[in-house]
């Protein structure tokens, strides 16, 4: 008996192992601490394990293209356009040199923008063979900024009794040909009413860099 019950046993060993366990059954048994390591990462980090399609990379190839040229620059910003100019300021043609204003804080400050081009009537004769924008008209172009900034019913300017009256520490820094946006920043420094003077500091930038500075007095009165 106790033969018979050793033979059993000894065939069922060998069935065993002539038929080893499928893999569900290696899982359902007590893991490894690799398999335990294996499923915690996996649950722990479900995208570990990615797959790519045609369609990922259509879309790859449409970010890495950039956009049109035409398409990539925001246009400056409108906060007066140039018919508000006109009422505030009393240049007229060939005379106003400012196109647009982008900010505006009135009695503090104001950016204003110059579109230069070649049909500008100085050109013919600054130069034939090398047109730049006189410094002369820059520093012009940068007082009616100042004046947008000061004929403010805040300020208490006046466009009848309103008058350049000086500049200093001006400084030119870069040419300025046709196709440049001279972009121009007046602020003011000081302001004495008693006096009807004020102070203020003024530059113009092209792409960013400074291509005229000084300082302004401006004067209100007879």
């Amino acid at each position: 008996m106790a033969m018979a019950g050793l033979a059993s046993f000894s065939n069922s060993l060998l069935s065993s192992q002539s038929h080893p366990p499928s893999l569900s059954h290696v899982w359902s048994l007590s893991p490894s601490p690799s398999q335990i390591s294996l499923r915690t990462s996996f649950r722990s980090h479900p995208t570990l394990f990615t797959t790519h399609s045609s369609l990922d990379a259509a879309n790859d190839t449409k970010q890495d293209t950039p956009s049109p040229i035409e398409l990539r620059y925001a246009a400056f910003p409108t906060v007066m356009d140039i018919n508000q100019i006109r009422e505030i300021l009393p240049h007229r043609f060939p005379f106003l040199l400012v196109d647009r204003v982008i900010e505006h804080n009135p009695g503090v400050s104001a950016v204003a923008i110059k579109n230069v081009t070649i049909n500008d009537n100085f050109f013919p004769g600054h130069f034939p063979e090398r047109p730049i924008m006189p410094g002369v008209l820059m520093v012009e172009a940068m007082a009616q900024v100042g004046g947008l900034v000061m004929l403010q019913p805040e300020v208490g300017g006046s466009r009848e009794n309103f008058f350049f009256a000086g500049i200093d520490k001006v400084r030119f820094r870069k040419p300025v040909i046709a196709g440049d946006t001279l972009v121009m920043r007046m602020t003011l420094i000081k302001l004495q009413k008693r006096f009807g003077i004020a102070k203020m500091e003024g530059k113009a930038y092209v792409g960013g860099e400074v291509v005229c500075e000084g300082e302004f007095l401006m004067a209100t009165g007879s």
